[in-house]
């Protein structure tokens, strides 16, 4: 819309469509568009929406934004509370304040009324690392419940968990061990998508540890998929990245360690690589930051009394538990110091994957009981002397049985056609 078309007693609604629409809405990746209309459309309209825009004034917003803190949520009051969080309100004032600088470039108004306007304070969220004693006993756990992989790969590079879950096999080069990052997994509306990151600085190359490529290349072969970590239940999708936190709590417990969120992962890992003398820019570069002040803001903490200095990897410190690949066991002298045995657990440990039991100490089991073509439950099993084998085998006896029963699929319904035409 022209600005000679523009008037600047058009109510603010108006006019912060106008702006969300043209301006904004454009340079705005698919979930941030939908954050931004939620703010737009359920808190801003219906509180400021009808004033002129220029009869907005500082003491009007400062109104607003007064209000939408002490009582401005819409959902979930029960769990979170009658106001908006501290975030909530600093986003809706980025949005009224955007917005308004706009309508002062097009000479709708003069001043924007938002500056000046008292906001709650920014908070930094409480961020947890795992120490070096529990990131082995996490790696111990995870391997036994089939999630070394992934977990070991998140240690080893601090990825977000958006982009873990969107690599793909061809993003891999194992001879040289570099690592492409270059899109993120999100879910909108109900629905997975893939897109590219926010900033260049998240599109990446990162190298990987020859102890974190093996575990990788043997788990490869179990994986019937172009995506690193499948969907557990359609192959030819990623991940749900929400899945991640579930299954990350359950091992956190059973390995004796503080629950930590999926995102403190990542910090362990940058704080694992600092103690181990990486650089702030190195470390910076590898985290996908925009500048490595953004690095440095965030782990001033850790970096005050520390010595920084290139580090070969983040594999100095993780680098033993990461060898537990299906060429290698827990030695004696590998051990750490509290004995940490894992928990076994001898039920299925999701959907579509079967389940493993330890029958003595040199026999394990799996067994997979997949819903045959006549609709009846068909258990398969298969043995092996350690878990490693026994969950290898076990991966390939599900993907032979689920292309043996696809091509039984395929036959019956060219039979069903047939039998229809005669």
């Amino acid at each position: 819309m022209r600005s000679d078309k523009l008037d600047p007693e058009m109510a603010f609604s108006s006019w912060i469509e106008i702006w969300y629409e043209l301006y904004c809405k454009p340079k705005l990746r698919v979930t941030t568009q939908k954050n931004y209309e939620n703010f737009i459309y359920n808190h801003i309209i219906p509180n400021i929406g009808n004033i002129s825009l220029n009869q907005i004034t500082q003491a009007k917003v400062q109104q607003f934004y007064s209000k939408m803190k002490k009582n401005g949520r819409i959902t979930h009051r029960d769990v979170y509370g009658n106001g908006l969080s501290d975030r909530s309100v600093r986003t809706i004032h980025a949005i009224c304040r955007s917005s308004l600088e706009r309508a002062c470039v097009e000479n709708l108004i003069s001043v924007n009324p938002t500056i000046g306007c008292k906001l709650p304070p920014k908070k930094s969220g409480e961020m947890k690392v795992l120490s070096a004693a529990e990131v082995r006993r996490f790696l111990i756990q995870a391997r036994v419940e089939g999630m070394l992989p992934l977990y070991l790969l998140e240690l080893s590079s601090g990825l977000r968990r958006g982009e873990i879950i969107a690599l793909q096999w061809k993003d891999l080069n194992f001879e040289t061990g570099e690592l492409r990052i270059d899109k993120q997994v999100y879910r909108v509306d109900g629905e997975l998508m893939v897109i590219k990151p926010k900033t260049k600085a998240s599109i990446r190359t990162i190298i990987l540890p020859e102890s974190v490529l093996r575990v990788l290349r043997d788990y490869q072969l179990t994986v019937a998929s172009k995506w690193m970590f499948p969907s557990l239940y359609d192959d030819n999708k990623p991940r749900d990245p929400h899945s991640l936190g579930t299954k990350l709590h359950g091992i956190l417990e059973r390995a004796g360690c503080k629950q930590v969120r999926y995102h403190d992962l990542r910090h362990t890992f940058a704080t694992l690589a600092l103690e181990q003398g990486m650089d702030v820019k190195s470390l910076s570069a590898v985290l996908g930051h925009v500048s490595s002040d953004i690095t440095l803001d965030i782990y001033a903490h850790i970096t005050t009394d520390m010595q920084i200095e290139a580090a070969r990897s983040i594999d100095r410190s993780i680098g033993k538990a990461s060898e537990l690949d299906s060429r290698s066991t827990v030695k004696v002298d590998d051990k750490p110091k509290d004995d940490f045995k894992p928990v076994l657990n001898t039920t299925r440990r999701h959907p579509g994957t079967g389940c493993i039991s330890e029958i003595n100490d040199h026999l394990y089991e799996g067994r997979w009981s997949p819903k045959w073509i006549d609709g009846k439950r068909l258990s398969r099993n298969v043995y092996a002397t350690t878990r490693e084998e026994c969950e290898l085998k076990l991966a390939q006896l599900i993907r032979a049985s689920k292309e043996e029963l696809a091509m039984l699929k395929k036959a019956k319904g060219k039979k069903g056609r047939h039998t229809k035409k005669q």
